[in-house]
């Protein structure tokens, strides 16, 4: 079923929001200009009032200041707050400018995964899903290095998924992709820099490792500590309206700041220099864990996220607000403040006393509910490529035990509209010989087979009229490296590759192999003799395969074993130029143009 919602029209959604999102940060900015003014004015106007008290003492000319200056704090507070407005549309923008830039074929404000780059991986190194310009270029848009990491683990999975696993996730990106406004609030937290999950994780960790004075969280030294502050109050009310000395509330602060500083300063330092720097990441979390709590969402997987935030007692949303009033309390400590904040309310005290109760309250839950929070963000990012990407198509999942790949209309998603499109069908433990000239298209057909599949058990659209396949394990052998640090030969590789293969799939029930030119490290009569030898003997194991190569001698194992063995061919066609048609047909190419190539790059070079 094709993909119809808002979403046909992405690139016109992208740019009114643009234009209306530009529009409100103008009227915010002009709004702010006279904010200022305000401000201003205000300040002055007071600050002649004042004057004018002192010079004709004018109970008119203070109430007046007094009002002003009530006047600036209420302007102070609506201009922090159309502060926070303009900065949230400029982020809303900034996604949506990412966005339009993507519809136009321009990745640079993505991240494209190159830590994940393996190239012993079974599949993606040679299907281009990590790197620029690969699978993970284009669907990432996660705002956490969790989520960065979730998404990966899902694009890179080796183990055969269940369909009913793979239909919950298309049901919660389904789901998702129609939600703009939401995904769209969730990337904004980012704000263009991706928050490290488990720097904020180790900063949390090493805080809890830290010997922090447990007393501090005894109902009794609570009780305490309120009686001290009562007591200092009250000594302090006796010597201001009373007969009692000034002495003795200095003494009662005096006792109390060295308690605290004995107790809980030292700790707090330390504290302070390992959890400062979660601060700006706490108020992302926040903002990203109401989105989700809230969003109301009704697919399985997104009930499942929800219920891991909202627990009753496991409240994450509560819990990473409680957090952040923490870290700001930490982060407000200066050498200035504290003995006066501690003097005042025993400030140290109660920071510690809060940290620990929301230490024994919640930090068993912290990773759990970042994980859920990583999750959401590889969902938004699948959900955004499922919307910006209208033409592609749900795949049909087969219940089979055995390969069942038929497509039709088949091509690679980052040709787009220009691709050309082919049918294909694969039969379980059958071979496909597939041959061709150079820049015929061979690769990337074979890429296109295994980077739909990739995508259909993500749960994700497919680049096809329609795709039928069952769930199998995938291997590719397409892009062998040599390794000369380690004395690795090219030669060597390929056939430690394909040893990989074969281990690989004596582990598996059934796998699909698409292999680009088998022993390419040799010479033509060994890499002919070898590619047989070695597709005789997988025969006898659980495995359907692909083939690519330009040894067209190879495809006469379609004459010794029909019933296995298949030839298909890219063919181009050869007069004054090439023409490159791009369409698989059944047969052996009969056309090569290697050397038509060669002789014409020569002729131009020796007249030059």
């Amino acid at each position: 079923m094709m993909h119809k919602t808002e979403g046909d029209f992405p690139k016109q959604l992208y740019t009114t929001r643009i234009a209306t999102l530009t529009n409100e940060i103008e009227q915010l900015n002009k709004h702010n200009r006279l904010v200022v003014v305000l401000e201003l004015s205000a300040i002055a106007l007071a600050v002649g009032c004042v004057v004018a008290y002192t010079m004709w003492s004018n109970a008119v000319a203070l109430v007046a200041a007094a009002l002003l200056i009530a006047a600036y704090a209420a302007i102070r507070w609506r201009d922090g707050r159309n502060s926070r407005a303009t900065k949230e549309k400029e982020s809303l923008r900034s996604v949506y400018e990412k966005e339009l830039a993507y519809l136009d074929g321009n990745y640079e404000g993505f991240a494209a995964g190159e830590q994940y780059l393996n190239p012993r991986h079974e599949f993606t190194f040679d299907l281009d899903i990590f790197g620029p310009q690969s699978l993970f270029h284009r669907i990432n848009r996660t705002v956490t290095t969790g989520g960065s990491d979730f998404l990966a683990r899902e694009l890179a999975e080796t183990r055969v998924r269940t369909k009913d696993e793979i239909e919950a996730r298309r049901e919660a990106i389904g789901e998702l992709s129609e939600r703009e406004p939401l995904r769209t609030a969730f990337m904004a937290q980012g704000h263009g820099q991706l928050t490290d999950t488990a720097d904020m994780l180790e900063a949390l960790h090493e805080v809890q490792k830290m010997q922090m004075p447990r007393l501090a969280a005894h109902r009794l030294t609570h009780l305490a500590a309120v009686g001290s502050i009562v007591v200092f109050y009250g000594l302090l009310a006796g010597a201001v309206f009373g007969s009692l000395s000034a002495s003795l509330p200095m003494l009662w602060v005096l006792l109390q700041l060295l308690a605290v500083y004995l107790l809980f300063g030292r700790t707090l330092k330390r504290v302070n220099q390992s959890i400062g720097i979660i601060l700006p990441r706490l108020g992302c979390y926040v903002n990203m864990i109401m989105l989700i709590v809230t969003s109301d969402l009704k697919s399985r997987e997104g009930r499942d996220i929800i219920g891991r935030l909202s627990a009753d007692k496991q409240d994450a949303l509560k819990s990473f607000r409680l957090l952040k009033g923490i870290v700001n309390a930490l982060d407000q400590r200066n050498e200035v403040w504290v003995p006066i904040s501690n003097a005042l309310y025993l400030a140290d005290y109660f920071i510690v006393r809060r940290f620990l109760l929301w230490q024994e309250h919640y930090m068993g839950h912290v990773e759990e509910w970042i994980a859920a929070v990583s999750h959401f963000d590889a969902l938004v990012s699948m959900a955004t490529f499922r919307y910006n990407e209208p033409a592609a198509t749900d795949a049909e999942l087969v219940d089979a035990d055995e390969v069942v790949y038929e497509a039709r209309g088949l091509y690679h998603p980052f040709l787009g509209a220009k691709a050309v499109r082919n049918d294909f069908s694969i039969a379980d433990r059958h071979y496909y010989i597939i041959t061709g000239a150079n820049m015929a298209g061979k690769s990337t057909f074979l890429r296109s087979i295994g980077i739909n599949y990739v995508l259909a058990t993500c749960g994700m659209p497919v680049f096809a009229d329609s795709l039928r396949t069952s769930l199998f394990s995938l291997f590719s052998s397409m892009r062998t490296t040599d390794d000369l640090a380690h004395g690795i030969s090219y030669f060597n590789a390929e056939l430690l590759r394909l040893q990989q293969l074969i281990e690989t799939c004596q582990r598996n029930r059934h796998t699909l192999i698409i292999l680009d030119e088998i022993l390419k490290g040799t010479n033509s009569l060994d890499k002919l003799n070898g590619s047989r030898l070695f597709l005789e003997s997988v025969t006898s194991l659980p495995i359907t395969g692909i083939i690519a190569t330009h040894d067209l001698a190879l495809s006469k194992m379609q004459e010794t074993q029909p019933e296995r063995f298949h030839n298909y061919c890219f063919e181009i066609q050869l007069s004054d130029e090439i023409t490159y048609t791009y369409r698989l047909t059944e047969g052996v190419a009969r056309n090569q143009n290697a050397t038509y190539l060669l002789k014409n790059i020569l002729k131009t070079a020796l007249k030059s």
